[in-house]
């Protein structure tokens, strides 16, 4: 195995229609775990491709009136254009139809039938053809006469039928032992616990070709069967570098150190992936990342169900850049998301324009304007420029160990944080009067500054690659990946020259078409008059109230009461949620804090802004008081 290096792999995908933003959320995460790697100086491999065989595939080439594999052919440039667009830099991408990956997988197949891990049998039960699954009597749920599919919730077919099976009832307790040995395997947490609550339930054996098909890889020693689904596809991880193929590949890569994929298939990738291996006598995986669902009205995102969002639309009307922010920071991967417009609107103008735009463009606006254009540290920093220098210096690190771990939203998160206290600095410094009085202390400002802007640019570079060069450059630092960039911000970004330079807009504000329903614009708080009442027990176990931590606020254009706060709830994600209490607090007050809310109200808008959640707020004779924890609690904790 070689060392100091990243391979990260996406689930494959099927090739029945045009990629849609659930696909690229998958590849965009992969995508920016590679980067980040690639800035640790590290080795990246990292693919990703399509999954082409199997029963819907032919059905679909079918009905479309022609053969499966030119009509798998005809959806790949989509795949790859996409990609491009959105700057996703592959190292491979694998199609299941090629003949390195057939080859592979019929050697793989023929050692597991050597060492009699494989054996035929028939099998008799109901079958999912949309999502290629068995449906296991423990997942039936039956509506009428039909048994439903639980993943997608359509009638399953009963089918009858000749099959090979995969003992993985005899891999049951090393499953359980290996989870047990790697409790850090699947991120987030709580997806391991689902899965080793169902491999205790009791393992059956594994149905792994299909007779009654044609279109797939041929089944080594029987050709009247074709290999099936699961293990075809997913042994795409490893004819992908080399299985079969190219042994010295393998030995460099192996194991992969991320595989990312969506809740819905982490049974397969954390039971059948694993057990595949142990009886292949490879090392398993060092980490499942297990992200959640983009849902549109409160639905999964699907090319089945037909409501899709297109990539290649959103970028046409926001940008690439803009895009992979908002994907990145607002899907939490710990649960479920919603995809809204209003929200993409709302990050671009208030985070990416007014929060990281603004503060560039005031600082070079000024330097200049000043005829400062060399930049240079002072002999000696002030006190409250060390201060930011070791925030800074903390957020590399922080962003950093999240980005291990695999939450990349927080990292993100943590390195706006840093944002905030960047323009906290700029403001509380004044240059615009230091530039009439002190010349020494307006340059250490503008320095310390464009500094905090260099580190803040190559932390954001794996999510804005194209946008973040373009800040680099215009802060004159050439852009090229050190051996290992953490270590260069954390020991000398703060010591170099460069020269800044006058840009156009990094990012250009959207035009928002504010709701005018009277119930979602209506901000007044009013005082209503005490009333005696009860509330039952139960009704109050259903409100949920969670510490958050505050990461973001802005006031809100048009309103004397509202503010908009970004507040971290660690495993819930991180959720928008405005209040009127404009009046009483500052943002400056709230950033950095943290309070108490109610995480389970239905969203709503105000001023047609959404909201997803409730601050608690005392009243008293001296104005509002914030409900806040005694200390310090780590977000999410529960309330009651």
């Amino acid at each position: 195995m070689k060392k100091n290096k990243f391979y990260v792999t996406t689930p494959i995908y099927y090739v029945t229609a045009a990629p849609h933003l659930g696909s690229l959320y998958s590849t965009l995460l992969a995508d920016v775990s590679a980067r980040y790697h690639q800035l640790a100086g590290q080795d990246v491999f990292f693919l990703t491709g399509t999954d082409e065989h199997g029963q819907k595939i032919a059905q679909a080439a079918e009905k479309a009136g022609k053969q499966p594999q030119e009509f798998v052919d005809g959806f790949i440039p989509s795949y790859q254009e996409m990609w491009k667009r959105y700057n996703i830099a592959y190292s491979k991408f694998i199609r299941t139809t090629d003949q390195e990956h057939i080859v592979g997988v019929q050697q793989w197949l023929q050692r597991l039938i050597d060492q009699g891990d494989v054996y035929k049998d028939f099998y008799k039960g109901f079958y999912c053809t949309p999502c290629e699954t068995f449906v296991t009597e423990k997942d039936q749920d039956k509506q009428g006469a039909d048994v439903m599919c639980p993943s997608c919730g359509r009638a399953t077919t009963e089918v009858s039928e000749e099959c090979y099976f995969f003992k993985l009832s005899a891999y049951q307790d090393k499953l359980l032992q290996f989870f047990e040995q790697h409790p850090d395997f699947i991120t987030p947490k709580e997806r391991l616990q689902e899965v080793i609550s169902f491999v205790k339930e009791g393992l059956k054996d594994l149905s792994i070709s299909r007779k009654t098909i044609t279109w797939g890889i041929p089944f080594p020693g029987d050709n009247t069967h074709v290999t099936y689904v699961w293990a075809d596809a997913l042994n795409n991880y490893l004819t992908g570098i080399g299985y079969g193929t190219n042994e010295a590949s393998l030995h460099t890569w192996w194991p992969a150190d991320l595989q990312i994929l969506g809740k819905d298939i982490v049974r397969f990738h954390a039971i059948y992936w694993p057990a595949f291996l142990m009886a292949s006598g490879l090392k398993l995986p060092k980490k499942l990342l297990v992200h959640g669902w983009i849902k549109v009205d409160d639905r999964k995102m699907s090319k089945s169900l037909g409501n899709a969002v297109d990539p290649k639309q959103l970028a046409n009307n926001y940008g690439v850049d803009e895009i992979r922010y908002y994907l990145t920071r607002k899907m939490a991967i710990t649960q479920d998301s919603e995809f809204r417009i209003s929200d993409i609107e709302q990050s671009i103008n208030s985070e990416l324009a007014n929060d990281l735009g603004n503060l560039l463009n005031r600082c070079s606006t000024l330097a200049l304007k000043n005829n400062l254009s060399m930049i240079e540290p002072p002999k000696q920093w002030s006190d409250k420029s060390k201060v930011l220098h070791q925030e800074c210096i903390t957020m590399i690190q922080e962003s950093r160990k999240l980005v291990e771990q695999g939450y990349l939203y927080r990292a993100v998160n943590r390195i706006w944080e840093y944002i905030n206290k960047a323009n906290a600095y700029f403001h509380e410094q004044e240059p615009w009067k230091q530039a009439r009085s002190n010349q020494d202390e307006f340059a250490e400002t503008i320095a310390a500054t464009v500094y905090s802007l260099h580190s803040i640019g190559a932390m954001l570079w794996p999510v804005m690659p194209t946008k973040m060069e373009l800040m680099l450059s215009s802060l004159g630092f050439e852009w090229h990946k050190s051996d290992d960039m953490f270590v260069h911000l954390q020991k000398s970004a703060w010591t170099v020259s460069c020269t800044i330079k006058k840009i156009e807009t990094l990012f250009q504000k959207i035009e928002i078409t504010k709701e005018s329903n009277v119930e979602e614009t209506k901000v007044e708080q009013k005082i209503e008059e005490k009333k005696e009442s009860y509330l039952q027990f139960e009704d109050f176990l259903k409100v949920d109230m969670r510490v958050g931590t505050i990461t973001a606020c802005d006031e809100i254009e048009g309103s004397d009461k509202l503010l908009k706060m970004q507040v971290d709830f660690g495993d819930l994600g991180q959720r928008q949620i405005l209040a009127g209490i404009k009046k009483s607090f500052t943002p400056d007050d709230l950033v950095g804090t943290q309070g108490i809310f109610v995480v389970n109200l239905k969203p709503r808008k105000m001023m047609g802004i959404p909201s997803e959640g409730m601050m608690l707020v005392a009243s008293d004779a001296q104005g509002l008081q914030r409900m806040i924890p005694a200390g310090d609690i780590t977000p999410g904790s529960k309330v009651g």
